[in-house]
Formats: structure tokens, sequence, C-alpha cells
């Protein structure tokens, strides 16, 4: 076979006309291949990041174009005369132009399209949270009506530094007892800016009242007279529906510190008045007013006593004694009260020390004038205490006792008419059958161990025993040896007079019948007896011996002195030793007594029931020592 030659070859090399057609066709059909797959490879990176897509695009796009112009180069055909090529070319370029990233239009709706399909894969949850806080954004936008400068309620602390429309009571709370705490007068004014003028009726929920109170405080703890005004005149009218009595006493307190009683006594008026008549006076609102103004007169009290302006405290104290019998129909307890006696005994002694020496002079004014005081100021406490629920309380009864008996000293004892002493102050007599239990009656009301002389054989007191309370210091050796002594005695002096016993005394009958006698003349015919107590045992009642007592007192008592029954040693009807019941007396015991006051003519005296053990009685006892004590 003949080799063929090499123009034939080079002939077909070069492109003859008979065989043109069919390279170009071939390659236009792997160039559309080559698109299909560039096509395929674009799409599946379209869910890749934008710079990786954009790089591979870019990378497709330039390996393309090399092919064309490689094709085109080694062909040697005309492309622009072959229509497949042509469209072939066109199709490309519009793909590639249509995946390029180039172009912004397209990588942003690309990218929208992207954040919706990541935002349909977030949880229910997560999509309805992202809403809420906008509405919120948005709500406190419009709200404001225009925009406020939260700036300028930038507060000093740490713990809340900033009071917005969102700020809650809480936090407002704590600003102002750290402000209250810290002396910081930048924060109150701040917070008072806050709540007079950004919050309205509605803040937090109608607490807004509560926490003007608390402002209203903390500025007159500082002095802060025109925050407080502000605050206390915006609580009053709008929210007087609303107004606790805790908060109108922690305001009352607040004006008293700083010396404005006029605005106090205006509160304690005006919010804190006593309840309508025909009101459920046990009613928790009711009860709570009520206890609320006694613990506010009671600070009233106090502050004036300690400042040295006794006319002020014992008026609020003389409003106190109208409280006393309300507090008792609301059901109240000493407990559910929980009123300073203590400290009220204290500053009252405090008080009247200084009366004494000079140092305090009773103020003066309209408001006290009709005020008159007591011959001592203890004597008020003791009066308004007496008409609440007693506590029984020994340190407080120790605090009278010592404040109304600073000094007892033994005078003489008397067995006629003759030996009396003069009749100089009153005197307030202590009778009853022997073994009855005055002795100790006695120590008990004057806080002493062994002021008079206790027994337990019968009949020990055999005279009249005087005994001089708060006389002059040094009357004892007036007494004792003769000695003048300068001075003069205290205002509230008497005689406190221990009679013989009567019944079960071992005495002659001759001098049983001198001691009847002598306390008959005695009874009608001392000018300065102002008080008479008849001692009875509770435990047996009434004996004949006291019944002879009551006919004396009908028969010489004048009408102008007061006749008193007291039952002693109610402590042995109590089995066990009991604070909550510190003594009673049986219901025949005081059958029994009543028909013998009646009987005699006495049915009018009060009855007291007491015990020197237990300390019972000790309030009632000394309201009618006081007689003596004034006279």
């Amino acid at each position: 076979m003949r080799r063929p030659s090499l123009s034939s070859s080079s002939r077909f090399r070069s492109g003859g006309a008979r065989s043109s057609p069919f390279r170009a066709n071939t390659f236009m059909l792997l160039l559309s291949v080559c698109a299909a797959l560039s096509s395929a490879w674009v799409s599946l990176l379209s869910t890749s990041p934008g710079s990786r897509r954009a790089k591979s695009i870019t990378t497709i796009q330039r390996h393309s174009d090399v092919s064309l112009a490689s094709i085109s180069f080694q062909e040697g055909s005309d492309n622009n005369n072959n229509p497949l090529a042509k469209n072939s070319q066109q199709s490309l370029n519009a793909m590639i132009s249509n995946n390029s990233p180039s172009g912004d239009s397209s990588s942003s709706s690309e990218s929208k399209s992207i954040s919706s399909r990541r935002k349909q894969k977030l949880p229910r949850s997560e999509r309805k949270a992202i809403e809420r806080k906008k509405k919120t954004r948005q709500k406190g936008q419009l709200s404001s009506g225009k925009q406020k400068n939260n700036a300028s309620f930038t507060l000093h602390s740490t713990a809340v530094s900033q009071l917005t429309s969102e700020s809650t009571a809480d936090d407002v709370l704590r600003a102002i007892k750290r402000a209250q705490k810290q002396h910081d007068h930048h924060d109150l004014r701040v917070i008072a800016k806050f709540l007079i003028e950004e919050c309205d009726v509605g803040f937090a929920y109608g607490y807004r009242g509560s926490l003007l109170a608390r402002l209203a405080v903390a500025a007159l703890r500082w002095e802060n007279h025109v925050v407080a005004r502000r605050a206390i005149d915006i609580r009053r009218l709008e929210y007087r529906a609303s107004m606790m009595p805790m908060e109108s006493s922690a305001i009352i307190r607040g004006l008293l510190r700083t010396h404005n009683d006029t605005d106090a006594l205006e509160i304690l008026q005006d919010e804190l008045a006593l309840p309508l008549e025909g009101t459920a006076l046990d009613s928790l609102e009711n009860q709570s007013k009520i206890k609320h103004r006694a613990r506010s007169l009671c600070s009233i009290a106090s502050r004036h006593f300690f400042e040295s302006e006794p006319k002020m405290a014992v008026l609020a104290l003389q409003m106190m004694t109208e409280v006393g019998p309300i507090a008792r129909q609301a059901k109240l307890t000493a407990d559910d009260l929980k009123l300073p006696w203590l400290r009220l005994m204290q500053g009252a002694a405090q008080c009247e020390a200084g009366r004494r020496d000079g140092s305090v002079t009773p103020c003066v004014g309209p408001a006290v004038d009709h005020v008159v005081l007591p011959c001592n100021l203890v004597y008020s406490v003791l009066s308004a205490m007496s008409t609440f629920p007693s506590e029984n309380d020994d340190l407080v009864y120790e605090a009278v006792s010592n404040a109304l008996v600073r000094r007892v000293v033994f005078i003489t004892g008397a067995v006629d008419m003759t030996t009396l002493p003069p009749a100089d102050r009153g005197e307030a007599a202590f009778i009853g059958r022997s073994n009855v239990g005055k002795s100790s009656l006695i120590n008990m009301a004057t806080n002493r161990k062994s002021l008079a002389y206790t027994s337990k054989t019968p009949g020990k007191t055999q005279q009249f025993n005087f005994f001089a309370v708060n006389d002059k210091p040094g009357r004892e050796k007036e007494v004792k040896y003769g000695d003048v002594v300068e001075g003069e005695r205290d205002a509230d002096s008497f005689y406190l007079v221990d009679l013989p016993g009567f019944g079960f005394a071992k005495a002659p009958e001759a001098q049983r019948k001198a001691w009847a006698s002598f306390m008959g003349e005695y009874l009608a015919n001392r000018k300065t007896l102002k008080v008479v107590f008849h001692l009875i045992d509770s435990r047996h009642g009434p004996i004949d011996e006291d019944s002879n007592i009551m006919k004396q007192v009908k028969e010489n008592l004048p009408k102008n002195v007061a006749y008193v029954i007291v039952l002693t040693k109610a402590d042995k009807n109590v089995k066990g030793n009991s604070k909550k019941n510190p003594g009673k007396v049986s219901d025949k015991v005081m059958d029994d007594l009543k028909q013998a006051m009646a009987e005699s003519g006495v049915s009018y005296a009060p009855i007291l029931i007491t015990s020197a053990e237990s300390k019972l009685g000790r309030d009632s006892m000394w309201r009618y020592l006081r007689l003596a004590a004034e006279s």
C-alpha cells in the first residue's frame, strides 16, 4: 500500500472545505456541554459564602473565555458566520453574567433570600421574643411624646444608676433608701424630680403614693423641706383613698424631727382621725388607724418631754386618754399596740427633774395655754396608760414608782389625834383587818422592799405609821436627831398612812376599841386626808370586821374623800405562776363583796384587784395615790 503523501495530510490539517463544518459542529457541541457543567457548578456554589462563590464564578468565567479563545484560534473558523457557535457563546455569557457577583442588585437580592431562609430556621419562641423587644422600643419612643433625656435622672448609685420609665417601684425605693443612708442630696433631688414630674398617677400600679411618702420621710430626715412639702401635698391630693396609716405615722415622726409641730398635728387629725361612730372598730382598717394614731401621739409626747416642752407633751397624752377606751373596744391588745410606755416614763421623769431644778420652763402659745400641768409629769403618762390594755411590765412600773417616789422616810407613829404630824400635805390611808397584806401593798406601790414592816404574825402594826413621800432631802435627820435641814419638800409630796389591823390582831380588847375610836375621829376630822384604801383578802371575801369598817366609813368619811376597796393576794387564786393571768377573783367572792357594800351603803366605791407578788394593780393604785400627791 502506498503511504499518503505529505500534501494530502497537509490539506487535512489546513481545514479543507469538506471537513470544516463537521469539526465546527463537534467543537460547538463540546462547548455546550462545558456550559451546562458550568451552570450546574454555579448553582451548587450558590449555597456557599458569597466570597467563595464569587471567586469560583470568576475562575469559571476566565477558563471559559480562554477555552473559547483557543478553540477559535485553533480552528481558525469564522464563528460569526456559524449560528450554533454564536448562540452557544451568547448563552454562556448570559449565564455567567447572571451568576456574576459584581452586580450589586443581584447580590443584594441574593443576600435577602438567604437571610429570609435563615430567619425561617429560627424557633418560634425566639422570633416572638425579637418582635416583643422591637414593640417595646417602639412603644417607649411613642409614649414619651418627645425625646426626653434620661441622663437628667442619672444617680450616683451603682445598684440603681438611672431612673427611666421602665424603672420599677423597687428600684425607686432602693434609690431612696440609699440616698437617705448616704446623705446624697443630689440623688434625693433627682428622685423627687422623677417621681413628681416624670411619673403619672398609675406609675407602679398606684404604688407611687407610697413612694412619695417614703420620699417625704427621707427628705425630712435631711431637712429638705421643699421636696418633703411637694411629696406630701401630691400624696394627699392624688392618693387620699389609698393612704396607709403606717405611712402617715412615719411622716408625722419626720415632721416632729424638724420641729414642725403644726403640720404634724394637722396630718394626725386629717389622716389618722378616730373612726366615726357606728363603724366597725374591730375592722383591720380601723384597728390600723387607731394603733398608729396612738403611736403617733406617743411620738409627740416623748419628743417634747425630751426637748423640755412639757405642755405639748401633756396635750398629746390627754388626747391619748381618748384613744385608750376606743382601742379596748376595737379588741386591740397590748401586744398589738406596742406603745413605748417606758420611754415616755423616762422622758417625763427627766423633764420633771428639770422643772424641779428650774432648768425647764413650760412653753407658751395659743395651742397650749389651756393645758394645766400636773404636780408630776409622770402622772400624765400614768393617766394615759391606765386607759389602754395593760402589759403589767415590771420595767415600766418600776420606772413609775421610782419617778413618783424618789424619797420616802418614816416620820412618826401616832396613837391619837394629838400625836399626828402637821397637816401640810395630802394623805393616803390604808386600813383593813390583820394579815390582809397592807404593808406588802405599800411596799409594792412605792417599789421598796422594807418600807412598811411585814410579818407573818398578825397585828404587828400597833399605831398609825406616817411615811413622808418626796419630802425635802435630809428630812430623816430632822426626825431622828432634831437637826435643822434647809430646803423645801417637792410639789408632789404626800403622806402614806399605815393604820393598825383589826380582827386577828393580838391586842387587848381595850386597845382595839381605842384604835376604832381613833380611826373614826381621824376619818372624820383629818382635813388633808384624800383617799382611803380598804383592803380585803380576795381568797375569803369580806368578813364581819370589813362590814364594820364599811359602816364606819359611811358614817364618818367626808364626801370629798375617795374610798377605794382593794382585793389583795389575787395571785393566790391562780394555779401556777402565769404572766398572762397574774391574778383573779372568784365570782362568789365578788358577789359577797357587792352584797356587803350594798348593805353598808358604800356600793359607789370602786374595786381594785391587786397582788403584791405579781405586781397586779400598780397602775390603778397610783391613779388614786395621785389624789394625795396633788393636794
